[in-house]
């Protein structure tokens, strides 16, 4: 992988890892247009920069780490579910990533359903995390549970269980936000223990492509975050439906001409 390809996947990571549209679709679909070698190392590299993504939420949140105790309790119940399952179905889910039909028919009804939405939870009136319970954020952890599909997207799963919860769009987008702390850091690391347990090891040139790709998805992430707070409050999820809907038709459209589609 080269620096400039490093850089296009970790904006394309930052500008999809918290927005309703999934992240890894629009890696397909990045990786084949780059025409990106599928190896160890990429697969490692699309994991690893969610520390920039991660790291760009602990910024613009950092208040909310020091608000109460309460506060870590919520997120602690609303992880749990993910990360129990996860342990249980790790290997299933690894074969559903490889899987580019799976990612796309999520897409398409991810879409579907985001269009739905707005209508559907308009009236909520909780603005902020703090008013919701302990039994909603463990709602919302399930609603994570989810996003373990591939092409469901993590975002996507969490805000729509927050609207169940009667939270705001952008209470509801916030706590998403505030979640994916524990439930990225905790992927990622899990993927570097299984990195450290191989002895694969990275070269000065991929520590170079991986700090590039961090602050690249850090610095993306960021702006991403404030732009769809302020588009969510005045717009809606409608927009983000149909763009689902044509990126999973894109990705489906790829695989039927025969295009290879590599699960980075």
């Amino acid at each position: 992988m080269t620096i400039i390809q490093s850089i296009i996947l970790a904006i394309v990571e930052g500008l999809t890892e918290f927005l309703p549209v999934s992240s890894t679709g629009h890696m397909i679909i990045a990786s084949s247009v780059l025409g990106i070698a599928e190896n160890e190392f990429v697969k490692n590299f699309t994991v690893i920069i969610q520390f920039g993504a991660i790291l760009s939420v602990v910024v613009l949140y950092w208040k909310r780490f020091f608000k109460s105790f309460e506060f870590y309790v919520k997120l602690f119940i609303a992880f749990i579910p993910a990360a129990v399952i996860g342990i249980l179905i790790v290997d299933f889910i690894d074969k559903l990533l490889g899987n580019v039909i799976v990612v796309a028919v999520s897409l398409l009804l991810g879409g579907i359903f985001l269009l739905f939405v707005d209508k559907i939870f308009e009236k909520n009136e909780l603005k902020a995390d703090s008013e919701t319970t302990r039994k909603s954020a463990f709602v919302i952890g399930l609603f994570q549970v989810i996003a373990m599909i591939p092409g469901v997207s993590r975002s996507a799963a969490t805000i729509i269980g927050g609207l169940t919860q009667k939270l705001t769009r952008k209470a509801a987008a916030e706590f998403s936000f505030l979640l994916a702390v524990p439930t990225m850091f905790a992927a990622t690391c899990y993927k570097l223990f299984k990195i450290y347990q191989s002895e694969a090891g990275f070269t000065s040139h991929d520590i170079l492509i991986l700090a590039v790709g961090n602050i690249v998805a850090f610095i993306v992430a960021m702006l991403a975050i404030k732009f769809f707070i302020s588009f969510l409050t005045r717009h809606g999820f409608k927009v983000f439906g149909y763009y689902r809907i044509i990126v999973g038709m894109i990705i489906l459209a790829m695989y039927f001409a025969g295009i290879d589609l590599k699960l980075v």
